[in-house]
């Protein structure tokens, strides 16, 4: 980690993001296919202990720490990915027609907050081709993957209510025998209404119907807004309650920019997006102890993501009701051995 805080980041930051992480992606994709290299990185990369083990959703992860979605979105890098250390991967999000998403530049970095500014809008290849991609890939952790509804356009029409669960339902069914679990992705801070619309319980539930005729025999999470306060948590709990199939809830970044950034302000404005990293650990923090002390704790799981750099603040969410926890941020900042910091720390607290 020295090496790469050191050396390696100073030289990537000088260059642009979205290069740096396409270029990243199409190299673990190709040192991947090495097994050999994957075994050696693994080496390197993983810190294992039984005390990290644990069991959720009927699932053994092999430790408490995740890669979230957005890193790989299509699934391209898997198989290196997995020999980083980590206790889980989850590809995406991924909607099931292939989407361009927004307008370049859209990720930016913010060293002074130890966070990035991300305005992807879910970018992807659509279901079809990653389910393509990931038949028979046999992968030594378990695997999530992200589901989101294509991002068309800001000038595009708004789709009806059906049409929307429609899509999510053609998504599902491509993917749904794939991975270990599922994620609907219900509140993407970047795209035209993906921030708004499944705002209202009655839109979850008509989803979630919809889904219950598919057979859906994997764990499925529903990745929700952390803006709205205790009002909003109540509801999705509300919206999930009569579907057996919904296992647990993550927190999405929220949209806009936090007041409370270092980085000046005429900076930031030039940027468009959401925050991810240290400046939203604290709100997502909230939610997920609110909704720890709302749920149905013998039925629900809830991943915990956001602002974790270091052992305790993967703790901290821990101890504040996640069962598991998922970086990216810190991935992007600290390199290849994050996972194993983490999990070496997690041991000693």
């Amino acid at each position: 980690m020295a090496i790469y805080e050191a050396f390696i980041r100073p030289l990537l930051f000088q260059l642009d993001a979205e290069w740096v992480h396409d270029r990243t992606i199409g190299l673990c994709e190709t040192l991947g296919r090495i097994k050999g290299f994957r075994r050696l990185v693994a080496q390197l990369c993983t810190f294992s202990d039984l005390r990290l083990k644990m069991e959720a959703c009927g699932i053994t992860f092999p430790n408490p720490i995740g890669l979230a979605p957005g890193y790989d979105k299509n699934g391209r890098a898997v198989e290196f990915l997995s020999a980083l250390g980590f206790g889980f991967i989850e590809i995406g999000s991924v909607s099931y027609y292939p989407s361009r998403g927004n307008p370049k530049p859209r990720l930016f970095r913010l060293p002074k907050d130890r966070a990035l500014v991300v305005n992807y809008g879910l970018p992807n290849d659509g279901a079809r081709v990653v389910a393509d991609r990931l038949k028979g890939k046999k992968l030594s952790l378990p695997l999530g993957i992200n589901v989101v509804k294509t991002n068309r356009g800001v000038t595009e029409p708004p789709e009806s209510d059906e049409e929307v669960v429609s899509e999510y339902v053609s998504a599902v069914r491509s993917l749904k025998d794939l991975g270990d679990y599922l994620c609907l992705n219900l509140s993407c801070p970047n795209t035209k209404d993906g921030r708004e619309f499944f705002r209202d319980k009655g839109r979850i539930r008509l989803l979630l119907d919809a889904l219950r005729d598919l057979d859906i025999r994997r764990p499925l999470f529903l990745k929700v807004s952390p803006v709205g306060g205790v009002r909003a948590i109540e509801e999705v709990l509300e919206a999930a309650e009569d579907f057996a199939f919904v296992s647990g809830f993550v927190f999405n970044l929220p949209p806009g920019k936090p007041d409370h950034l270092v980085t000046p302000a005429p900076i930031v404005s030039q940027m468009p997006g959401a925050v991810s990293g240290k400046p939203i650990e604290g709100l997502i923090n909230d939610c997920i102890r609110e909704m720890y002390r709302r749920m149905d704790r013998t039925r629900y799981v809830i991943i915990g993501s956001g602002g974790v750099f270091t052992a305790e603040d993967a703790y901290r969410k821990i101890r504040l009701g996640s069962s598991l926890v998922q970086i990216l941020t810190s991935l992007v900042y600290h390199g290849p051995t994050i996972a194993k910091r983490l999990n070496r720390g997690l041991c000693y607290l």
